[in-house]
């Protein structure tokens, strides 16, 4: 029989969909062994972020810092958990618990709820300082949001183990059945592969999202770092060495290297503008690509202090990885005679889960088995099925949405509707990226807090030692961590001048409940220097007071 015109052109439209979607299916898969790999690495970092924000749980957090909760419910409208306690002990049951759900997050033990508590926790910590935070931050709690609607439970897991073996008396699709948080590799949840997509892999909304959270970042600073002379001429990495406060490790030895430093500046902004070859390439070429990108930003971890940020960008490269290159490292694994004692410590790690799993089951009692009966009934599993695509494609899709229109805003080619930008408010994510751009930091900024003490005497009460003016041989020493740097920069901004006050008020506190001699006021000296990286000449420096404050007077003093 043959075919009239109008069917050939309708099959060839068909053909052209149907090859469009392979396509785009193939660019935003994701291999399960790659969401298991981000999982474990994702929670590894909300681990490392506590233990490192505890450092100074106490002055960032708590009553007896920068910002009490008299003073985060005067200047913020943010709703946080953190907020609603002021005791140090209070807020470290906060961090434990958090580290609890991070910890299980990295086990895969229950991993949609446990990932949806540690996002909300997350951003409860985020809000209750927002003045400590930066890029890496924002970043982590992006990718939190978005691993809500990945399988990240599929491999490698105390869930995969429950699916695969349920307690007895327990029937083996229960989970999937209920649309409990045991991940499951088949249904709209997981993303039944798509054509185009071989492997253990799922490609879906929520896939396309994480991909393009990555890369709308990189796009976003590759605009503003357009906008700068200093980037677009090649001398921006060489500015940003001679503001010390930010370099360390390598960074102290390259930043005189001023041929390298360029050399480096021009291949990041091309980086930047190359960075969708990340989602157009696939399989081994896009590896080499999100490799290329992981070995700059490990590069970055030993030369300039910007807290977790290089590490929370590595650990998101993980899902760039494909399904051969997962199928290279299980060869690889096999030809170096590893996979035995793999083996035996999965066998393991499967007994401790099943163990998990049984702890405190027992066979269901008829009653409780003709109510799970009732459950099941066919008018509650299609509201379930509902709810499971709403979960899964609606949410991510209109955030997807709203995280392109807010990324377009930040760099001026348009704009996010009222409503959007009070949903991107309430959940923190703004898309701006301007990490040093579009001009770079290049001025060396440091501290100086002379106070009076009770005896009559002068004291840098802030690094417990002589006032000294003159600019540190290291100035990175002088700040306690890259969380302090980032904090003291944005007590200096013109709209902040409030914290002036609640600092000062910290540090007369902290100094007169560990020491003898009491401060009766402080004085905070904001002091910088900019510095030609190719002549060392001194193209600016100044000094000029922030505020003088009397630690027995006001809460808040004018400067």
């Amino acid at each position: 029989m043959n075919r009239t015109p109008s069917n050939d052109a309708g099959s060839r439209v068909s053909d052209a969909i149907d090859r469009l979607a392979a396509a785009l299916a193939a660019r935003v898969a994701i291999d399960l062994r790659a969401l298991a790999a981000f999982r474990i690495g994702l929670g590894a970092l909300l681990l490392a972020d506590l233990a490192l924000r505890s450092r100074s749980l106490t002055a960032f957090y708590t009553d007896y810092g920068v910002l009490p909760t008299r003073a985060f419910a005067s200047d913020y409208s943010n709703h946080s958990l953190h907020a609603l306690v002021g005791e140090p002990w209070a807020v470290a049951l906060l961090f434990a618990v958090a580290g609890a759900f991070a910890l299980a997050l990295l086990v895969g033990y229950r991993t949609r709820l446990v990932t949806l508590v540690s996002w909300l926790l997350l951003l409860s910590l985020h809000a209750r300082n927002p003045m400590v935070l930066n890029a890496g931050d924002n970043l982590l709690l992006m990718l939190l949001f978005w691993s809500l609607f990945l399988p990240l439970g599929a491999r490698w897991s105390v869930d995969a183990v429950r699916q695969a073996d349920p307690p007895v008396g327990a029937e083996a699709d229960t989970d999937s059945a209920t649309g409990s948080d045991a991940d499951s590799t088949t249904g709209s949840d997981a993303g039944a592969a798509a054509p185009g997509v071989s492997g253990p892999a799922v490609a879906n909304v929520a896939t396309m999202a994480i991909l393009a959270q990555l890369l709308v970042m990189y796009l976003t600073n590759a605009v503003h770092k357009h906008r700068s002379d200093l980037w677009m001429s090649g001398d921006a990495v060489a500015y940003v060495m001679q503001a010390d406060q930010f370099t360390y490790l390598l960074g102290n030895y390259v930043a005189e290297i001023h041929g390298l430093l360029r050399v480096l500046t021009l291949l990041w902004v091309a980086f930047l503008f190359a960075s969708p070859l990340l989602i157009l390439s696939t399989g081994l070429p896009r590896a080499v690509v999100a490799s290329l990108f992981i070995g700059m930003h490990l590069g970055m971890s030993v030369t300039i202090r910007v807290g977790i940020f290089p590490i929370v960008v590595a650990v998101g490269f993980v899902l760039f990885f494909q399904t051969p290159v997962w199928d290279a490292i299980e060869r690889l694994v096999t030809r170096l005679g590893w996979s035995t004692p793999l083996a035996r410590r999965r066998d393991r790690f499967e007994s401790r889960a099943r163990n998990l799993r049984s702890l405190g089951a027992s066979p269901p009692r008829p009653a409780v088995s003709e109510r799970i009966d009732r459950l099941r009934s066919a008018d509650l599993t299609a509201g379930l099925s509902r709810g499971r695509a709403l979960f899964s494609t609606v949410l991510p899709s209109l955030f997807l949405v709203l995280i392109l229109l807010s990324s377009a805003q930040s760099v001026g080619y348009a704009e996010v509707p009222d409503p959007g930008e009070d949903v991107l408010d309430v959940t923190e994510m703004d898309q701006s990226w301007q990490m040093f751009a579009p001009d770079p930091t290049h001025t060396t900024r440091w501290i100086v807090v002379s106070g009076s003490l009770e005896d009559g005497t002068e004291r840098d009460v802030f690094r417990d030692g002589a006032v000294r003016f003159d600019r540190p041989p290291r100035v990175e020493t002088t700040y306690p961590s890259a969380r302090w740097r980032k904090y003291l920069k944005n007590v200096y901004a013109a709209d902040n001048e409030n914290h002036r006050s609640y600092l000062a008020n910290y540090i007369c506190a902290d100094w007169n409940r560990t020491h003898e001699t009491g401060v009766e006021s402080v004085t905070i000296h904001q002091l910088y220097e900019r510095t030609n990286p190719y002549n060392g000449t001194v193209e600016a420096e100044n000094e000029f007071e922030l505020i003088e404050y009397d630690c027995s007077g006001e809460f808040v003093q004018d400067g």
